[in-house]
């Protein structure tokens, strides 16, 4: 029977010779990642052993990834004492692939885990948070789930009752033109599709545009294709997937790539013409309220945030950097930088980007999720508005209900900020 790319690969996990869309699996977990809400992990999955008088005791601590950064530093006695109990946790149940607050091994979990070649094609990923999405870059079948279903996958090593999805097939064809990314082609695709447009279903993406595509813009599709509902984005493994494992994040075991079947079944096909796309914004306050920057043109932004587990590797900063070089924020706004990862961070330092960052008048910081969520960094003032390449722009999310956020690319981001109004980078 034709399948798709995440029909083989459940089947696979799951030990069947096929699977189609509807069937009820579950598949064996490669990989399964959480953040500090590891906590709430750690109560549950105690929780499934109270009575029974058995020690509670993970399937396969190899396979646990736990990587603190919502809150790092610690901005209260509450996140510092849940860290102290995770870190605990972790030592006593030998996880080894734990990220705690470091400036060389630290960083976002959904940059950590392909940095450091924990996810490969054909994996099944679940992680404790909604853009777990992200890993659907590498060729991996990976999605977000809660709480109580990660203790069980702790506790059992599957994933339990997982309807295998419909598949949405994405083409993109042609060049991205010059200041035109792959955040801008997501942002665009969200649009197209509405918050509900993929609900319960995967977004595999395909054609030329994305066999040229580096592994940092899949990761950023991949990221946002929540935002449209979708249980998972992914791009079949290939030369490019098998080249960033190799070369940067340093796996010196088999890989082995997944392909859709020629005659596999999808729910629908979209075809995207990237060559004619110009700058993409979602306006507040929902993602799916996507404009060509035309038609925000001049609107007044008080804070600009370039990073995240969207936008904050090494060629984000780079354009950006490019972009801000020689140049200064304009006054009345203000410009926070964080870069996705400690390793990420070095290599800004080494190029000069942090440099050139500071020296326009930028606040470079620490790799986190802070200013994405504005909960004890970067939070908004009573009307102000944030033009930011994270995300997600729902009210209340840069932590003021009361404040306005709009979703860009990095290279928006930077022109804008030597501005102060939204700004289109190819019109330069």
């Amino acid at each position: 029977m034709a399948m798709t790319v995440v029909e083989k690969i459940l089947a696979r996990a799951a030990g069947l010779p096929s699977t189609k869309a509807g069937d009820v699996v579950e598949p064996q977990v490669h990989l399964a990642m959480s953040h500090e809400n590891a906590a709430l992990v750690i109560n549950q999955f105690q929780e499934i052993f109270h009575g029974t008088g058995r020690t509670p005791t993970i399937w396969d601590p190899s396979r646990v990834a736990i990587i603190f950064d919502h809150r790092v530093p610690a901005e209260s006695p509450k996140t510092a004492t849940n860290q102290k109990k995770i870190r605990e946790f972790v030592a006593a149940n030998g996880i080894t692939k734990f990220h705690d607050i470091r400036g060389d091994t630290g960083g976002i979990c959904h940059q950590i885990l392909p940095e450091y070649g924990y996810v490969r094609p054909g994996f099944v990923v679940v992680g404790t948070d909604s853009h777990t999405t992200s890993h659907g870059a590498l060729g991996a079948f990976s999605f977000g789930i809660g709480a109580t279903e990660m203790a069980s996958v702790w506790s059992l090593g599957v994933a339990v009752n997982i309807e295998v999805p419909e598949t949405i097939k994405v083409v993109v064809h042609g060049a991205l033109p010059p200041s035109v990314g792959a955040k801008d082609l997501i942002l665009h695709l969200i649009g197209v599709l509405t918050a509900q447009g993929a609900n319960y279903k995967v977004l595999e993406f395909h054609g030329e545009t994305i066999r040229r595509m580096s592994t940092s813009g899949r990761l950023a599709i991949c990221n946002m294709s929540v935002e449209a509902g979708a249980t998972s984005g992914i791009v079949p493994g290939d030369e490019e997937t098998v080249r960033y494992l190799r070369e940067e994040a340093g796996v010196t075991e088999p890989i082995v790539c997944v392909a859709p079947d020629p005659d596999a079944r999808y729910v629908r096909t979209i075809e995207i013409d990237a060559s004619v796309l110009m700058p993409q914004v979602a306006c507040p306050h929902m993602v799916d309220n996507v404009k060509p920057i035309r038609d925000v043109l001049g609107t007044r932004v008080q804070q600009i945030v370039i990073g995240s587990c969207t936008n904050g590797r090494l060629d984000d900063l780079a354009v950006a950097a490019d972009i801000l070089r020689g140049k200064k924020v304009a006054a009345g706004t203000r410009m926070l930088v964080f870069p996705a990862s400690g390793r990420i961070y070095a290599q800004a330092l080494e190029r000069g980007y942090v440099q050139d960052f500071m020296h326009a008048g930028a606040v470079v910081m620490n790799s986190g999720c802070g200013p994405c969520l504005g909960v004890h960094e970067g939070a908004l003032g009573d009307n102000e508005v944030a033009l930011s390449t994270t995300n997600r722009n729902f009210k209340g999310r840069m932590g003021n209900p009361k404040s306005e956020v709009y979703l860009c690319s990095p290279a928006v981001a930077a022109a804008s900020a030597i501005t102060g109004v939204i700004t289109d980078p190819t019109a330069n």
